[in-house]
């Protein structure tokens, strides 16, 4: 039994050189290692052999030929353990089933923390990094809200909808899950270390296909982008603009046979223009976490506790002042012209209000309403 986990672990650190060879595709990795049987019969292929191999063009017979050149391959390996960081190769029995049926499938996956379960509904929140508070609102309560009903969130770990959507979902006491643009050692942005604790605290995980240490370079998010929308049952837009990374995961959501649902917004709003012109294509209208819950045949337990909440009774005045608040800012300037209130029962009015839990001060003195 000692002998087999002793092997097991020397393959793995083969598998782990292998699978982070640069500038050789994950296509090209599968049929190498398809052809040689292991990543250990790679390592110690002959030069003239591989000169020989039909499928692999002078340039990649090079790259793995430098390749062979890295002695270091067992202190690399046990430095990921250190870091408690799980090499998942594809060929692995955790690796997600639903990534293998993508044409370009990660080769290898490094996770801290869990993977998405193989059962449940999963949806992939997205959207704009420099979002409005209508997005952000919408992003934290569908987080939430789905969460609450089982469902699992994947995304970027991104700023704005992002962040808001897997926030949301830690509220909602669920799972959440962040597909990174880099390596999974390193929090990109920084300023979300926290949720990147919170996320794994809470049981989910952090994912990339990169190996750990590489740097949050623009060209990688593209491509992380196909693996949010492959993890997933479907994938929410919140806001985007017509041309936006959110877009190109709607897209690459589609050519996977995933589901996409766009949350329609102000038709003077740059930011919702890319959900509108979703919808339009015939992308599904999301109004209520209720209304993807139900498609799916799922319960949201908070259901009744809303149902109460909208129930309680408001004051007149109370009324008055929640009337004139939506989901777009106001200040106390414009509150107080629209209700001919004066300004010291108006802000009397504002504090109950947020008490309640019926309204939000995003910043000083400006408003907006939270159910």
């Amino acid at each position: 039994m000692e002998k087999r986990e002793e092997q097991r672990t020397a393959d793995r650190k083969y598998e782990y050189w292998f699978a982070g060879i640069k500038n050789l595709s994950s296509r090209k990795k599968y049929m190498l290692r398809e052809h040689m049987k292991s990543a250990r019969a790679v390592y110690y292929i002959e030069e003239t052999k591989i000169n020989k191999l039909p499928f692999l063009n002078d340039r990649e017979k090079k790259i793995l030929i430098e390749s062979k050149q890295d002695k270091n391959i067992e202190d690399a390996y046990k430095k990921l353990e250190e870091k408690e960081i799980r090499f998942i190769p594809w060929f692995s029995p955790e690796y997600p089933e639903r990534l293998l049926e993508l044409p370009d499938f990660p080769y290898a996956l490094y996770v801290k923390g869990s993977l998405p379960s193989p059962e449940g509904k999963k949806a992939a929140i997205v959207g704009a990094r420099k979002c409005t508070p209508y997005g952000e609102k919408y992003a934290l309560e569908f987080g939430c809200e789905l969460a609450r009903a089982g469902v699992e969130i994947i995304s970027g770990l991104a700023r704005g909808i992002d962040g808001m959507g897997q926030r949301g979902a830690l509220t909602g006491r669920g799972k959440t899950f962040a597909v990174l643009g880099c390596g999974v050692d390193i929090c990109y942005p920084r300023e979300h270390i926290g949720l990147y604790m919170d996320i794994l605290e809470q049981g989910g995980g952090i994912i990339s296909e990169l190996v750990p240490g590489t740097p949050p370079l623009a060209q990688n998010f593209p491509a992380r982008n196909r693996i949010i929308s492959g993890l997933a049952d479907a994938v929410l837009v919140i806001e985007a603009r017509e041309r936006s990374g959110s877009l190109i995961t709607a897209d690459q959501a589609l050519e996977q046979g995933r589901d996409v649902f766009a949350l329609p917004g102000p038709v003077n709003s740059p930011l919702s223009a890319g959900c509108n012109l979703l919808i339009r294509q015939g992308a599904g209208l999301l109004l209520t976490p209720e209304m993807l819950l139900e498609e799916w045949n799922l319960s949201c337990p908070d259901a009744a506790r809303k149902e109460l909440k909208n129930k309680k009774k408001l004051e007149s005045q109370e009324k008055l002042v929640y009337s004139r608040i939506g989901l777009y800012p106001k200040n106390v300037d414009q509150l107080a012209e629209e209700t001919e209130m004066e300004v010291r029962e108006l802000m009397a009015q504002l504090v109950s209000l947020e008490l309640k839990g019926y309204i939000r001060e995003i910043s000083k003195n400006y408003y907006i309403t939270i159910q």
